[in-house]
């Protein structure tokens, strides 16, 4: 699962008193009966909604035509007020006060739909429910009235853009989400230079995160969770007074912090020896990646093809979907990724994609009677068969093998 979620969720567990964290949560055992529609095959409870979302985004990115029920579901999860919890077992049952509704689900899904298309209603309704929880900093906690923090602000820029919206113009008290990751950001002068926290301690004091890092990269950059490569900017670290300083900034700190662990990011439990962080590595090629610098975004990427195989197939499909972003982001082939087809491998999670259209019978006889339009068709088809369609999905060239 997403570690980023997985914050998410710790950070909510103090709101809402859950005991265990999605991380651990339990395989289903026989009796337990998840909806078809859902992708991944563990306890959805903390993360139903967010995986999904993930999944049909990713597929989308692809050039895959998600399963109609399985967006149906998705949609079916939404609260009356516009609102998504992390899952509802019978979504039927109206939403009530003991509904915990989540920022970080309800902005996943609006980015997936709203890339999907017909679906304005339901991200209408959506974006109207975050707006009315945003807190007096401009940004947002996991959990409606909870603290601010640089995730849960930074998923919720990506929905208001992905559904239309000037995230830096969606206020609360005069507040824009833009100074509350803007107060999230350390400063320069210091061993974390650049680097954004997830929330501010007990004193008020910033500690470095590199999750919270890559995140601030993309909401600071008002991007969601597919990229396309940015511009790579040469200021030098300073005070982080604009949203594109605090970005140029905290690309700086992930890639000093990738560099110096082989390429990609770490995480230890307390009292455990520090071992390979596979999702924050994929956030942070995101993050890069949309900032421009390539370099060390391709450089990850590299180790997550060597790597991340046995973890994505732990982490199931909101895994998947992380490594086809990062693959999205710079280039790389999602279809042969480091020798797996990560769109195969997350396709089987969950209800096949929709077959794509056939040309009717009609449009072959217009386009074979079309002279020199036909021929080309007939030449393109070859191509694509010869070249491996997810080039054409990915829609840039596969970057050069160093």
């Amino acid at each position: 699962m997403n570690v980023r979620r997985s914050a998410a969720v710790l950070a909510a567990a103090t709101v809402i008193g859950a005991a265990t964290p999605a991380a651990a949560a339990p395989s289903p055992t026989p009796s337990q009966a998840f909806p078809s529609a859902l992708y991944g095959d563990k306890d959805p409870k903390f993360d139903g909604v967010w995986r999904q979302s993930l999944a049909l985004l990713a597929q989308d990115t692809v050039g895959e035509k998600p399963a109609a029920k399985s967006i149906t579901w998705l949609v079916g999860q939404q609260c009356a007020d516009g609102g998504f919890a992390a899952y509802r077992p019978d979504p039927a049952a109206a939403c009530d006060a003991k509904t915990m509704l989540d920022t970080n689900a309800t902005s996943a899904a609006v980015q997936a739909l709203a890339a999907l298309g017909g679906q304005d209603a339901v991200t209408d309704k959506a974006v109207g429910w975050l707006k009315s929880v945003q807190n007096k900093d401009g940004g947002w906690g996991y959990a409606p009235g909870g603290a601010s923090d640089t995730n849960s602000t930074s998923v919720v820029i990506g929905a208001l853009a992905a559904a239309g919206e000037k995230p830096d113009q969606v206020e609360k008290g005069g507040k824009s989400p833009d100074d509350a990751l803007l107060k999230l950001a350390l400063p320069c002068g210091g061993d974390d230079d650049g680097a954004f926290a997830f929330q501010p301690d007990k004193k008020g004091k910033l500690a470095a995160n590199a999750d919270a890092t890559a995140a601030g990269v993309l909401g600071a950059l008002g991007k969601g969770m597919v990229v396309e490569e940015g511009k790579k900017s040469d200021a030098t670290c300073a005070d982080p007074s604009t949203p594109q300083q605090a970005a140029d900034n905290g690309a700086a700190y992930l890639t000093q912090t990738l560099a110096k662990d082989d390429n990609h990011l770490t995480s230890a439990l307390a009292g455990a020896d520090p071992q390979p962080d596979h999702g924050n590595t994929a956030d942070a090629v995101v993050a890069l990646a949309a900032q421009g610098e390539t370099a060390q975004a391709e450089k990850s990427v590299r180790w997550l093809e060597k790597n991340s195989a046995s973890w994505a197939e732990q982490g199931g499909p909101a895994a998947y979907a992380q490594l086809i972003f990062a693959a999205h982001a710079t280039g790389a082939n999602p279809r042969d990724f480091g020798g797996t087809d990560l769109v195969k491998q997350l396709n089987t999670t969950g209800p096949a994609p929709q077959a794509p259209e056939q040309p009717s019978a009609t449009d072959e006889k217009d386009d074979s009677g079309s002279g020199f339009f036909g021929v080309w068709w007939y030449v393109g088809v070859c191509l694509v068969a010869g070249i491996g369609i997810g080039f054409l999905f990915t829609g840039r060239k596969k970057r050069q093998q160093s």
